[in-house]
C-alpha cells in the first residue's frame, strides 16, 4: 500500500451540510484520512468565510500512486455545484515570499482593451477576440495585435477616465493590505497596459509592474505597443527572473490568474492559482478558486483570521 499526504484547503461563505456531505462523499471515494485540520476562518465567529485547512493521507492499493489528480476534478466538480473551493496542495513549509498577479478580470472587474473598444465604438469587435483569447482558441500576440489594430485614433484622454474608474475585484484591497504587512514581494505581470498596472501600483502598492507599453503620438493611441508583448511565455519568464533577482525559489513564487495566457505562469509558481477562470484555466491549473474573493488567498498560504486585518 503506497501512502501520501496533501493540504486539502476548503473554503465557502458557509460550510453547508449539503457541502459537509460532498466533503464527506469525496474523502471515501479516495479513501482519505485526516491526519488533521486547522479552522482557519469562522463565520460563527465574525469572518467573512469559512475555512479549513485538512491535512489529508491517500491509501493507495497494490503499490499504485494515489490519484490525486483525480481527486483536484473531483473537488472541482462539487465547486461547480456548490458555493465552495476545495483546494489540494503539496505538504510543505509554505515558505512563500514573492505572489505575482494577472490585472485584467483578476485584481480588476474588467477587460481594459474592450473598455477602450468601447469608447472607441468597436467593442463587439473586440470583445468577441478577447473572449476567444481568453479561452485559448487564439494565439494571444495575434489576437492582441488584431485588438489593438482597432483602437488606433483613440484619444490619450480616455485612458484616464477608464483609470479613474476602474473596479477592484472582491477581497483585492483586503489581500494587499495584508500581503505587504506580512512581507510578501507583489508584481503585477499583464498582457494588459503599463497606464493601468501603475494606476493599480499607486492604488495598492505593488512592487513591480511588467505589462504591454501602448504607443502614443500626438495625443492619441496608435494601435501599436511597444516590444516585448507580454504573453504567457513572457509572464512565465518575468516570474522566474523577479524570484532569481529577489533571491527566491520558484518553490516560493504564487501565480493568479484567470486566462489562457496565465497558464505557463501558474505552472512555473509553487502555487498557482486560477482565479474564478475559464473553465480550460480551471481545469489545467493546480490550484483554483472561484466562489471566494481574491482574498482567499490569502489562507491558501496558511494564514488564519486572526492573522489578518481588514
Amino acid at each position: 500500500m503506497a501512502r501520501s499526504e496533501k493540504l486539502m484547503t476548503v473554503l465557502a461563505p458557509s460550510l453547508t451540510p449539503a457541502i459537509e456531505s460532498e466533503l464527506g462523499a469525496l474523502k471515501v471515494q479516495f479513501n482519505l484520512r485526516e491526519q488533521g485540520f486547522k479552522r482557519l476562518a469562522d463565520t460563527a465567529q465574525g469572518a467573512a468565510l469559512d475555512v479549513i485547512e485538512y491535512r489529508v493521507a491517500c491509501d493507495a492499493q497494490g503499490g499504485e500512486s494515489c490519484p490525486w489528480e483525480a481527486l483536484r476534478h473531483a473537488a472541482l466538480a462539487i465547486g461547480e455545484a456548490h458555493p465552495v473551493d476545495i483546494v489540494i496542495q503539496d505538504i510543505d513549509e509554505r515558505a512563500y515570499r514573492l505572489v505575482c498577479f494577472d490585472m485584467d478580470s483578476t485584481l480588476i472587474k474588467a477587460e481594459v482593451i474592450d473598455e477602450l473598444a468601447k469608447r472607441h465604438g468597436v467593442g463587439n469587435e473586440v470583445m468577441e477576440v478577447t473572449e476567444r483569447a481568453m479561452r485559448g482558441e487564439l494565439d494571444f500576440k495575434a489576437s492582441f495585435r488584431e485588438r489593438m489594430a482597432k483602437l488606433e485614433g483613440l484619444d490619450e484622454s480616455v485612458l484616464e477616465g477608464i483609470a479613474s474608474e476602474l473596479v477592484l475585484m472582491d477581497g483585492a484591497p483586503r489581500l494587499m493590505k495584508n500581503l505587504k504587512r506580512l512581507g510578501y514581494r507583489t508584481a503585477i505581470l499583464s498582457g494588459g497596459f503599463t497606464y493601468f498596472a501603475h494606476a493599480l501600483q499607486r492604488r495598492l502598492g505593488f512592487d513591480e509592474v511588467h505589462a504591454n507599453e501602448l504607443v502614443i503620438r500626438e495625443g492619441c493611441v496608435t494601435g501599436e505597443t511597444r516590444e516585448p508583448i507580454v504573453d504567457a511565455e513572457r509572464k512565465a519568464t518575468l516570474l522566474a527572473e523577479i524570484a532569481d533577482r529577489e533571491g527566491f525559489t520558484l518553490a516560493q513564487a504564487v501565480a493568479v490568474g484567470d486566462g489562457a495566457n496565465d497558464l505557463k505562469m501558474l505552472a512555473r509558481a509553487g502555487l498557482g492559482v486560477a482565479f474564478r477562470a475559464k473553465p480550460l484555466v480551471r481545469a489545467e491549473a493546480h490550484q483554483a478558486l472561484s466562489s471566494v474573493g481574491l482574498d482567499g488567498v490569502l489562507y491558501l498560504l496558511g494564514h488564519a483570521e486572526a492573522e489578518l486585518e481588514g
